[in-house]
Formats: structure tokens, C-alpha cells, sequence
């Protein structure tokens, strides 16, 4: 079984999820799988932006509770240190911006794998929820670091341990998500979205990136200083150049993300 269908056209890699009749639980070849095809992104230059979706109803519904508790299982801990961390860490770390099309339901870990993507749009019948709390467990893969910075404490807080499931319009209401899109229209705009992306200029967006990844840990005074920083990288780019080019002269851009 193909678990992850990877494609790349107009500058996009296309991640999906295939693992469909078990909502596309987590298991071992599925996370190695991934951590693969986004080493493969961070290292192709035809890739200027990532769109990480899954086939059929839903979109991930996070750990194979019967591959991590199988007699031979690596315990908890293993797992995530081996499975989850490094997924999450390469897609903070990937130079390109990363979308996540969430076409069903996100629970568990899979609500922490949207989650700590740089954007994210849903299907207006997905839901998310953090389903840790129904088996006794912590919510993990990034989700107590990512939720609470975009929904507040308390929100967080009550999401975590009541495992209430949210729809796509309340999570976009209440700054969860990006954008809830009518399933009709789904899947055309969140590639419209990533070729948008694509198309613009990348290096700036890694920047962007990096500069929202340290604002969590920096005081003003260190983010104004790393803000200086990377602005005189980014207007070192050839996209910097091109894009005052085409603002002076009154066309439209055409950005190579160098």
C-alpha cells in the first residue's frame, strides 16, 4: 500500500494521506513515510510550496492505537520521539510555506499535524478535536505549544480536556484555522492557495517563518533586532529586486524565490 501520494506541478508538492479505511491513523511506514517526502521538499528546488491533505472522508485521526499497543509495540515515548517530533519539527523548519487542507475530521495527533502547519484551511464539514483527553492521555506532537498561541489558554485548555469536537466555521472563527471553504469549492481553493504561494517570493516567506517561529521565545528588543536581520537578507533577494522593479513599473512580478 502506497500510504503517502506525492506529486509536484506549478512549484506545489501535493503530500496526501492515503491510508483511507483507517481515517488515516498513524503508523510507522506512515510516519517515516512522511518525514521522507518533506526531507524531499526541504531539498528540491522545483518545490516552493507544500500542501499536506489526505484521500476520502478524513484527514488523519492520529496514532493506530492497535500498532502502538501490538505485544512488540516501541512504548509511548519512542513513538512520539521517533514518529511525531520529527515530523513537526521539519515542517516549523522547512523554508517554504507549508498548507494544511483539511478535508475531515482532525483528531489527536492529526489536529496537532494541521495545527502546526503555516496555514490552514478546512472543509466546511471537518472538524477538529483533541481526542487525548478520551484515553487518558496528554495532547502531544506540538498541540499544547501550537493551540494555545492561536486560540488563548482558556480555549485551549477546555478543547484539551473536554475533547469537544470543533467545525471548521467555529475553528476559523475563533483563529484555529485560516479559511473554511464550502465543500464544493474545497479543494480548488486550497490548491489555489498553494500555487498562490508558490508563486510568490519564498525566500521572503522563510524568513517570515523563521521570524514567527523565535517571536514565542524572544523579548521585543531581540524580535526588532532579528526582524532587522532578516529584512537585509530578504532585500538582498533577486525577488526584492524584481518585486520594486515591477512596483515602479507597474507590472506584475515575477518572483523566483531566490
Amino acid at each position: 500500500i502506497i500510504m503517502i501520494l506525492f506529486e509536484i506541478k506549478d512549484g506545489v508538492a501535493k503530500i496526501c494521506l492515503n491510508r483511507p479505511e483507517k481515517f488515516h491513523s498513524v503508523v510507522k511506514d506512515l510516519a517515516y513515510e512522511l518525514q521522507s517526502k518533506l526531507n524531499e521538499c526541504a531539498t528540491n528546488n522545483d518545490v516552493r510550496a507544500v500542501l499536506i491533505t489526505a484521500t476520502g472522508k478524513a484527514f488523519c485521526a492520529g496514532q493506530d492505537l492497535a500498532e502502538a499497543t501490538a505485544p512488540n509495540a516501541p512504548n509511548i515515548g519512542e513513538i512520539i520521539h521517533k514518529h511525531y517530533n520529527p515530523i513537526i519539527n521539519k515542517i516549523r523548519n522547512l523554508e517554504k510555506p507549508v498548507i494544511a487542507a483539511v478535508n475531515g475530521v482532525a483528531a489527536g495527533a492529526g489536529a496537532s499535524l494541521a495545527l502546526c502547519c503555516d496555514i490552514v484551511v478546512a472543509k466546511e464539514s471537518a472538524s477538529f478535536i483533541q481526542a487525548f483527553s478520551m484515553i487518558g492521555l496528554v495532547p502531544d506532537s506540538g498541540a499544547t505549544y501550537f493551540l494555545p498561541r492561536s486560540v488563548g489558554t482558556q480555549k485551549a485548555a477546555a478543547l484539551m480536556m473536554t475533547a469537544e469536537p470543533i467545525k471548521s466555521k467555529e475553528a476559523a472563527e475563533m483563529g484555529m484555522i485560516f479559511k473554511c471553504y464550502s465543500d464544493d469549492e474545497f479543494e480548488k481553493k486550497s490548491w489555489k492557495l498553494a500555487c498562490k504561494l508558490a508563486k510568490m517570493p519564498t525566500k521572503g516567506l522563510a524568513f517570515t517563518k523563521k521570524l514567527l517561529n523565535s517571536s514565542f521565545s524572544n523579548n521585543l528588543e531581540q524580535q526588532l533586532n532579528l526582524e532587522k536581520k532578516y529584512q537585509i537578507m530578504a532585500a538582498e533577494t533577486e525577488d526584492f529586486s524584481e518585486g520594486v522593479n515591477a512596483f515602479l513599473k507597474k507590472r506584475k512580478p515575477n518572483f523566483k524565490g531566490k
